[in-house]
């Protein structure tokens, strides 16, 4: 079945689920709130062009990135005053009501010289209200001074130079608020993806000063207090130092975890992909193959790319042919 085919079919079905479930608050990610017209109504940045944000938003870094056709992204953390985030293990912490995730994605015109400027695609926007998350994208104007509620999925023309002086052209898929669902889904209800303890602990570079985000963060008065020792690390797959086996897993985690999980779109299948699930347990070495073809047409991620990510692909098929 074609990959085309096969999101018409999950798409079909998620739209059927929500319809069903539109009296369930966990479900309707409208039902406890209205997204406002404009970006620049939530007052996220002072200078909009050069996404410059204001001191109420924290800015955040992971060290895996989910892929997403070779965008960059900056991602923002705004949390009711008086408020932090409550730590409870590996995972997500617990968030206050009212918190608002802002993630921005954007590409360089010419990655020989960033400096040159950059090209703002869209924002997402993840803002819990009364216990439950609800997401929303916006797209950038021409003149990138504001972004536009976006009220379907859409198809945008990008383009840039890539590092060795090459043009870069492919459509770019801002995902409907469906789509959102589906890769966001746990059970039942919307969550969170990037801000776990794991992916939040590593080391990042704040005014000059090398430092663990969680201490920053801390410091900064977002995160309740709580010791970076007690967490794991979950790896940066392009670092070297980490084995093969620890990147490809990281990077598996991120881009597939979400929905190769229990109570994610694809819980139907056998594969787990979190990077806590053992070997074993994952059935990465049984189900190799049908991985990396999967990815080699594109067909995985189903949604949220629209070219295959070749170093991605390159690193998983090294690693689950090191398993023979």
């Amino acid at each position: 079945m074609s990959r085309l085919a096969v999101t018409i079919f999950i798409l079909l079905t998620a739209c059927i689920g929500f319809i069903i479930s539109c009296t369930d608050k966990d479900i309707d990610a409208s039902e406890t709130f209205i997204f406002k017209p404009r970006l620049s109504a939530y007052g996220i940045f002072s200078e909009h062009r050069n996404l410059i944000h204001h001191n109420r938003y924290y800015f955040y870094e992971i060290p895996t990135p989910l892929f997403s056709d070779y965008t960059w992204k900056q991602r923002l953390i705004m949390l009711p005053e008086g408020t932090r985030l409550e730590p409870e293990n590996n995972e997500l912490p617990r968030f206050p009501d009212s918190t608002i995730l802002v993630k921005s994605f954007f590409v360089y015109h010419d990655m020989r010289d960033t400096l040159r400027g950059k090209r703002i695609i869209e924002t997402r926007l993840l803002v819990k209200r009364d216990d439950v998350w609800n997401a929303a994208s916006y797209l950038w104007n021409d003149e990138q001074t504001d972004a536009i509620l976006a009220t379907a999925g859409v198809d945008l023309p990008v383009n840039w130079i890539d590092g060795n002086g090459k043009p870069v052209v492919l459509s770019y898929h801002v995902p409907s608020q469906i789509e959102c669902g589906m890769c966001h889904r746990s059970g039942e209800q919307l969550v969170p993806l990037g801000p776990k303890m794991r992916n939040l602990n590593m080391t990042v570079n704040r005014a000059g000063r090398t430092m663990n985000q969680l201490d920053h963060m801390q410091q900064a008065g977002v995160l309740a207090a709580t010791d970076p020792a007690g967490y794991t690390v979950t790896p940066d797959w392009t670092n070297l130092s980490f084995s093969l086996e620890q990147r490809a897993r990281a990077y598996l985690d991120v881009n597939c975890s979400h929905c190769h999980k229990d109570g994610g779109l694809a819980d139907g299948s056998s594969l787990r992909l979190a990077y806590d699930v053992s070997r074993d347990d994952s059935k990465m070495k049984k189900r190799k193959s049908s991985v990396i073809d999967q990815m080699s047409r594109g067909s995985m991620p189903l949604i949220g790319t629209t070219v295959v990510h070749q170093e991605g692909l390159d690193l998983v098929r090294e690693y689950l042919n090191s398993l023979d």
